[in-house]
């Protein structure tokens, strides 16, 4: 035998009596050689295992992994690593690799000596001495034989002596909720999900088990379940208890907060949730600063040392909520000393219904202190116009014409309808008004009246809307105003048409809105008040002239009135003559009981241009001058040359037809519906059919125009 024979069989017989595994494999992964304990370990013989592959041995190897790890071993020489292999078999066993890259005969083999570490003395010390450790039961599962392996502590807990019953087909059975553990451990061996759950045992009395599972994998492939089983059941059991308590104070309506030293939110109730609108995760990680940030450090310190010292604190704090609003809570502040740490034990009650109990009586009194001051405006008011009480006490009518004016007036005053009367000066506007307010449900409250046309321009706002002191230069002290005035009640703007026209769009808004600012004032003041309108002026033209809004023209003529002049009404001059001479011969210390016949004929053949209030003012002078029972005609009668012809003047009939066909001509003849002629006209449409009807108001009436 040669020398170098020698030597290869000496180096044949070091391999073989080596206490590894040695295998030699080429940069294909093919096993080139195997000595025989390799060969043993897996069950093959050297005739087969030189026919395999690493992919054989290693299932979790693919040729991409293969190459990557080729390259490292050639790269750095030598590598150690922990592996899985399979043996003929199919059974997996974990083995320790020591590889070394080298040459042979100008081919590259990486030679791999393992180690059966299955078996080894560290995992079996680990496995046995569990118990001893914590107290806990490990177990593991081969999910390639579906072998168990338990700690003799595994087996205690579930009362066995086999390991075969911690099989999953088996432990499911011990456990009150079968098919939550059944998916908990479907899922750790299909989709390598860990779990850590505390489940209950069926057994009586219950157990509480902590079951924790961790897959293993190769690759991408669980090949085997590794877990502890721990009675926890005493711990449990002191757990439900806290969680009783837990539950009693988390369902108390009052929010409770236990808070360090520092300022950290230890503990809280759930009613902060509900309160406060903080979710669960912002109130984990918050401070008493984030609660409040209102709150300062040095304030905290000064507080938290006074609870200390004194114990507990009672007071009263503004709670903030998440969206930034605040409410009143009453705290009482309990100090805890628990393990050497100091604690704040807060208790917070919501105070907002005491609170808003205590405001309302406060507004009650407020309200009873307001209504003394607005009785007390509204009496000087009504003083004001007892001294200024226009000479009508009742409105004295005997003609038809008139009449029908005083039907609108019925028709309109019980509603809350906005009034527009219109007609010349003198015809008793006013009057009118007062009829309106009289005749509505608003009778109870003031009647506030105000002449536009009297007021500056520059006083006007304050008049109507009220200022605060100092509004303005001369503005010595508070001022209501009409409408506030008229709350409830009815404004009467006599002569709208002089209104400013940069003050009408704080008008129309109070008739939209019902609102208004009063001037210098930081607050917007409602108000329910009905507007009766009056202008001796054509506002049409004031629009087209640009002096009056469109807009609130609209607004106020909702219900038109028009006040015929008294040359149209000359049946109600004899009464109206009458009463004024009854009146004025008292107030002079006169006689007059009658009118003579040719006096009511002269009064009857003038023309009145100003109507009732020229009458009112003619008779006035009459009693003044003239003596006896019985008023003849004087000086004081006017001059024929001063009468007009009445020819000119419509009948109320025709110009109400008239007026009735310019709105159907605006309506494009539409009678009923929102946007119909009967809406505009504050009618019943059948009633409006039936007017058209007896005036003779065709179509075709409208087509004409």
């Amino acid at each position: 035998m040669d020398t170098n024979t020698q030597h290869l069989e000496i180096k044949q017989w070091l391999i073989e009596t080596l206490p590894y595994e040695v295998m030699w494999m080429d940069e294909d992964g093919k096993i080139v050689y195997a000595n025989n304990k390799f060969c043993n370990r897996l069950g093959y013989r050297k005739s087969e295992i030189t026919r395999l592959s690493i992919f054989d041995i290693n299932p979790t190897t693919q040729p991409k992994s293969w190459k990557k790890h080729w390259d490292l071993v050639e790269k750095k020489q030598i590598h150690r690593f922990k592996e899985t292999h399979k043996n003929k078999e199919g059974k997996f066993y974990e083995v320790e690799v020591f590889a070394q890259f080298f040459s042979n005969n100008r081919k590259n083999l990486i030679c791999a000596i393992t180690n059966d570490i299955s078996e080894s003395s560290f995992y079996q010390k680990l496995m046995d001495n569990t118990q001893t450790i914590a107290n806990v039961g490990g177990w593991e599962l081969n999910l390639q034989d579906g072998a168990v392996v338990a700690t003799s502590e595994a087996l205690n807990i579930f009362n066995t002596e086999t390991s075969e019953d911690l099989s999953p087909a088996n432990i499911i059975h011990q456990f009150k909720n079968t098919e939550s553990v059944k998916t908990l451990i479907r899922d750790a061996m299909r989709k390598g999900v860990a779990y850590d759950e505390v489940l209950e045992t069926k057994s009586t009395p219950t157990r509480y088990i902590r079951s924790v599972t961790k897959p293993v994998l190769k690759g991408d492939k669980i090949y085997k379940l590794l877990g502890i089983y721990q009675d926890v059941t005493e711990q449990q059991e002191k757990e439900n208890s806290l969680q009783l308590f837990k539950e009693v104070i988390d369902n108390a309506e009052d929010i409770i907060y236990v808070i360090k030293e520092n300022g950290e939110l230890l503990h809280y109730s759930d009613s902060a949730i509900k309160q406060l609108g903080f979710s669960k995760r912002q109130l984990d990680n918050f401070s008493i600063f984030d609660l409040d940030p209102g709150i300062t450090k040095d304030w905290w310190t000064n507080h938290f040392a006074d609870i200390v010292k004194k114990g507990s604190l009672r007071f009263e704090w503004l709670t903030v909520r998440k969206n930034g609003t605040k409410f009143p809570v009453d705290i009482t502040a309990n100090h805890i000393h628990y393990n050497g740490e100091d604690y704040n034990c807060a208790v917070i009650r919501d105070i907002s219904e005491r609170k808003a109990r205590d405001l309302k009586l406060y507004e009650a009194l407020e309200e009873i202190k307001s209504l003394k001051e607005r009785l007390e405006n509204e009496n000087e008011y009504l003083q004001e116009e007892i001294n200024n009480k226009i000479n009508f006490n009742n409105i004295i009518c005997t003609s038809e014409s008139y009449e029908k004016v005083l039907q609108l007036v019925d028709q309109v005053a019980p509603t809350d309808t906005t009034v527009l009367i219109t007609g010349e000066s003198g015809t008793g506007k006013e009057l009118l008004a007062s009829a309106i307010h009289n005749n509505s449900m608003r009778k109870e409250r003031p009647l506030i009246k105000i002449n536009c046309a009297t007021l500056p321009k520059e006083l006007i706002e304050s008049e109507l809307f009220g200022h605060k002191k100092g509004a303005f230069t001369g503005a010595v002290a508070d001022k209501v105003g009409k409408f506030s005035l008229a709350d409830g009640g009815t404004i009467f703007l006599d002569e709208i048409g002089e209104m400013p026209i940069d003050l009408q769009p704080k008008l129309l808004r109070v008739l939209q809105e019902g609102e208004f600012d009063e001037l210098g004032g930081n607050k917007t003041i409602k108000v329910n008040v009905r507007v009766v309108a009056a202008t001796n002026r054509h506002l049409e033209e004031m629009i087209k002239e640009g002096t009056f809004r469109e807009d609130l023209y609209y607004r106020l003529n909702v219900f038109p009135i028009h006040n015929i002049p008294l040359r149209a009404r000359k049946e109600d001059i004899p009464m109206l003559a009458q009463y004024f001479l009854e009146k004025y011969s008292a107030k002079a210390g006169k006689a007059f009981k009658r009118l003579s016949k040719k006096t009511v004929e002269a009064l009857m053949a003038y023309s009145f241009p100003g109507n009732i209030r020229e009458l009112e003012n003619l008779i006035e002078r009459a009693v003044i001058i003239e003596n006896g029972t019985t008023l003849n005609p004087g000086q004081w009668i006017p001059k024929t040359d001063n009468f007009i012809s009445t020819e000119d003047f419509k009948s109320f009939e025709t110009m109400q037809r008239d007026y009735i066909i310019d709105v159907l001509n605006y309506t494009n003849w539409r009678v009923s519906g929102n946007k119909g002629a009967a809406s505009i006209l504050n009618m019943n449409a059948k009633t409006l059919f039936a007017k058209m009807k007896r005036l003779g108001i065709e179509k075709q009436v409208g087509l004409k125009t």
